[in-house]
């Protein structure tokens, strides 16, 4: 995937690295970076964390956001992109939580819904949700390629700010 490379190149660049931490994606992104040759370079720890035990336990999210907020939310995602950072060590970091489908959608929260979280260097997070359309793999699909266009913008940003 060219992304992935692109992204690889701009990470190595600037020394930094990057890690996953994917629910309903289930180590798709993981595999993206990991086809790249080279890729243990800039990327050295995806989990996939499909339980809200999961979560709790590698992630260090906190069981009242789980209860309160549910695993697909601002809330949970960005505690899961900040654990995964802490974690592994890594520069960047990049969490997903969603509802691919076909079943388990509610009015609230939709088949399709998923939610993004981005943690990086000096505490910087965020967060941001998106609504795909279609089937369980291409709302899958297009998560990982919408996960993986972020981290690259930050990345294009922050190399034209230096």
């Amino acid at each position: 995937m060219e992304l992935a490379r692109r992204l690889g190149e701009r990470l190595l660049a600037a020394g930094e690295s990057v890690a996953a931490a994917e629910s309903c994606t289930g180590g798709m992104i993981a595999a993206a970076l990991t086809d790249i040759a080279g890729s243990s370079a800039w990327f050295g720890y995806g989990v996939v964390t499909y339980s809200n035990e999961a979560k709790q336990r590698l992630l260090q999210v906190d069981e009242r956001a789980l209860r309160e907020h549910g695993a697909v939310s601002e809330a949970v995602v960005r505690q899961m992109a900040v654990g995964a950072r802490k974690l592994s060590g890594a520069d960047w970091s990049v969490a997903v939580s969603g509802v691919a489908g076909p079943g388990g959608g509610t009015a609230a929260k939709p088949v399709g819904l998923v939610w993004f979280g981005l943690a990086g260097p000096d505490g910087w997070s965020e967060a941001f949700s998106c609504r795909f359309d279609g089937d369980r793999a291409q709302v899958r699909a297009q998560t990982v390629i919408r996960a993986l266009q972020r981290l690259d913008e930050l990345l294009a940003a922050r190399s034209r700010s230096a």
